[in-house]
């Protein structure tokens, strides 16, 4: 077997409306909800940082304006930081900005999460990529992307991360009809979206991080609209599928965080509060205060 491509740029599809949180989404974009004092898009970028890859494109609307200034280097606010000798907030600042190349496009075409990843085509060539949600992670050590870029540098054919869910939530995910390859590898036979419990064929949901290959493009290019009329990633795999093995590979040791959630996003932010060096224990005692 060749040697896979090394694998250095990553895709963030970031051009939704976060209609579940709006009316604060209205002029702030999901991706920029606070996990306590960073953006849920941090996280994001750190794991790919954390997985080797090097250059991140995000794809964006007119509405995400604050993702690029974000990571952007503010001269004004570092030499504000300076002046006042606050230095850790200083190299905070820095670091954020000097995390990867970041590379800004415009989502045009039709709704999906499949226009935005063929929106990238021209910057990621005929590279092997990542793509990755950015209103979501998995807190996983090694991190999700890495074991999924592992998976994909031994066998060379895309890889899509997965997650155990209970037999109750299967119906809330894309659900693998996989044969075992070895420990958490799985080659997938069938993805189906979002089954009854009855039908499901396993309980792991293929989920949130795509370790693809360039010939994804053409048939994104050319696939024709889904379910509500949109452009769906999955419906282009399951095409990819035809002609070549796809991966799944199911996170050790992983924690997944959705905070596309109400309710799940307000878990994630008291999780991270108790454990965050600053907070964690004044936190905890208001916690055991409200005598819930």
């Amino acid at each position: 077997m060749a040697k896979a491509q090394k694998i250095r740029k990553a895709v963030i599809p970031a051009a939704g409306f976060g209609t579940r949180f709006l009316p604060q989404t209205k002029a702030m974009p999901k991706e920029m909800l606070p996990i306590v004092d960073k953006p849920v898009i941090q996280y994001v970028v750190e794991e790919l940082v954390a997985s080797g890859i090097t250059d991140i494109v995000i794809v964006t609307g007119w509405h995400k304006r604050a993702i690029e200034d974000h990571f952007d280097y503010p001269n004004e606010l570092i030499q504000t930081l300076k002046e006042q000798g606050k230095q850790e907030q200083l190299e905070e600042v820095k670091r954020t900005a000097e995390l990867a190349n970041f590379i800004y496009i415009r989502q045009k075409g039709p709704y999906g999460n499949g226009t935005p990843v063929l929106c990238a085509r021209n910057v990621i060539g005929d590279e092997p990529f990542v793509a990755i949600w950015g209103d979501e992670f998995i807190y996983a050590k090694p991190p999700r992307a890495k074991q999924c870029i592992d998976v994909f540098e031994k066998y060379g054919d895309p890889v899509i991360s997965a997650i155990k869910v209970s037999n109750q939530d299967v119906s809330r995910y894309g659900i693998v009809d996989a044969v075992n390859v070895e420990d958490n590898v799985w080659q997938i036979k069938k993805l189906i979206e979002k089954p009854k419990k009855e039908e499901a064929p396993s309980n792991i949901a293929a989920h949130g991080c795509y370790v693809l290959t360039p010939d994804i493009f053409p048939i994104l290019e050319h696939l024709a609209p889904g379910k509500s009329g949109e452009v769906w990633l999955t419906d282009a795999i399951r095409e990819l599928m035809k002609s070549r093995p796809v991966y799944a590979c199911l996170v050790k040791e992983g924690r997944y965080y959705d905070t596309g959630n109400k309710l799940e996003y307000l878990k994630t932010v008291v999780e991270f509060a108790l454990a965050h060096k600053d907070l964690n224990g004044d936190f905890r005692e208001y916690l055991k205060s409200l005598k819930l």
